[in-house]
């Protein structure tokens, strides 16, 4: 048991590196990574910003984010790399190998919890499945596959990446507007919704595995992520067998809620509640809006939404935009001016959140779960391929690291 009552595996090893200015709730918990891309790493990353000692498994060729966008300097990663891999140890193993297998293995025997979002199959291909090799030997483990679709059904086995699954899923059909095609979500929204998903899974596991003493198999797919996602337009159809459409940045069941193009830019509010939308006609000098009966309930704004923006966007047409926000915020009226992303960042609330870090050390977002009680990992920056290499093996007793590197890794 570790000092934050999180039960750790058996013995104390010195297999995985030790960081010494790692704190948090997870102290103790041996992470093993094999995932890449997005959804697995992400997942490793929040299980470590808590204080979980993770290593990362890398191939020669080294995970596809490495080379995805600009590049550093050196050429050896990318921004998009470095926002999913920080506070984690690094190994390269070629897993293609006997002796990389073989490490692998080993590597397994130490974790509490191994991550990968391998192909369907390949652990088994390896030896090393869960049911019947790995939960025998090793009781305690907390094993969590990410895959797309899972590893059985229709199309069980079937890889998944995360603009596939906004199209299959459905998320794709509602974003965007009813003139245009569907549009893809401009973030990896299904690969981070699996990340936390299967973050949530490993944190109920670890949470049971204190009464049971025992693991167990997180299934996590790209497919569940997506349809978890599906709200209201599930449920809407699921009640009234509605089909529903593209509404741009408007909500399909609540208006106004929508975007406003403005001479100082564009500009979100939304009214949710006949008190909002009572308080919202009052700010913008129409209150008698309230009362019309196109207007006078959610249902009715909703089937004249098109003359409802016309009011709305003549009233604040010419507006400056941080004075009404602070005005309509003042009077309980969800609103907000649409920032890009540097400004989102560099925004005092993100700051003061400690949601964007520039400490010198590390430049990049800060960690979005915050306990009153259990400080997280101050971040620090991703390291290279291999970096702990030596460490490790010879932490293994694999003789000569560098002659086992350049056999296994």
């Amino acid at each position: 048991m570790s000092a934050t009552g999180v039960s750790t595996s058996e013995g104390s090893s010195t297999v995985w590196p030790v960081d010494e200015r790692a704190s948090g709730i997870l102290g103790g918990i041996k992470v093993l990574d094999l995932s890449r891309v997005v959804a697995g790493p992400y997942c490793a990353q929040m299980l470590s910003d808590h204080g979980a000692n993770v290593i990362k498994v890398e191939s020669p060729a080294g995970d596809d984010t490495r080379q995805w966008g600009k590049l550093t300097p050196d050429g050896s990663s990318s921004s998009y790399y470095y926002g999913l891999n920080r506070n984690k140890a690094n190994i390269e193993l070629d897993l293609a190998t006997e002796e990389g297998q073989e490490v692998l293995g080993r590597l397994i025997h130490e974790a509490d919890v191994v991550i990968e979002n391998f192909k369907v199959g390949t652990m088994e291909r390896w030896g090393l499945d869960y049911q019947t090799v790995l939960a025998p030997r090793h009781p305690r483990l907390i094993y969590c596959r990410i895959s797309g679709f899972g590893a059985d059904g229709p199309l069980g086995g079937l890889p998944g990446y995360d603009a596939v699954l906004q199209a299959y899923g459905g998320l794709m059909s509602v974003n965007g507007y009813s003139d245009r095609g569907p549009l893809r979500v401009g973030v990896p929204i299904v690969d981070i919704v699996a990340a936390n998903l299967a973050f949530s899974g490993i944190m109920l596991a670890l949470y049971e595995r204190r009464d049971s003493g025992l693991g167990q198999f997180v299934d996590t797919t790209l497919l569940d992520s997506v349809v978890s996602m599906l709200l209201p337009h599930s449920l809407l159809w699921a009640m009234d067998g509605d089909r529903p459409e593209r509404t741009g940045e408007a909500h399909p069941a609540v208006a106004p809620y929508q975007t406003f193009e403005t001479e100082r830019g564009d500009f979100f509010l939304c009214a949710g509640n006949p008190r909002q939308f009572t308080s919202l006609m009052k700010v913008l000098g129409r209150p008698e809006v309230v009362e019309d009966a196109r207007f006078s309930t959610n249902e009715a704004r909703l089937r004249n939404v098109t003359e409802l923006a016309k009011i709305i966007s003549d009233q604040i047409s010419g507006r400056d935009l941080e004075a009404l926000t602070r005005e309509l915020n003042e009077a309980g009226v969800p609103a907000a001016e649409v920032k890009e992303i540097p400004q989102a960042l560099q925004s005092s609330q993100v700051k003061h959140r400690d949601l964007f870090i520039d400490s010198g050390d590390y430049r990049g977002v800060g960690v979005p779960i915050k306990l009153s009680r259990s400080a997280a990992r101050k971040p620090s920056a991703a390291v290279p391929k291999g970096a702990h290499n030596d460490q490790v093996l010879r932490a293994l007793g694999i003789g000569d690291a560098g002659v086992v590197s350049a056999r296994v890794g």
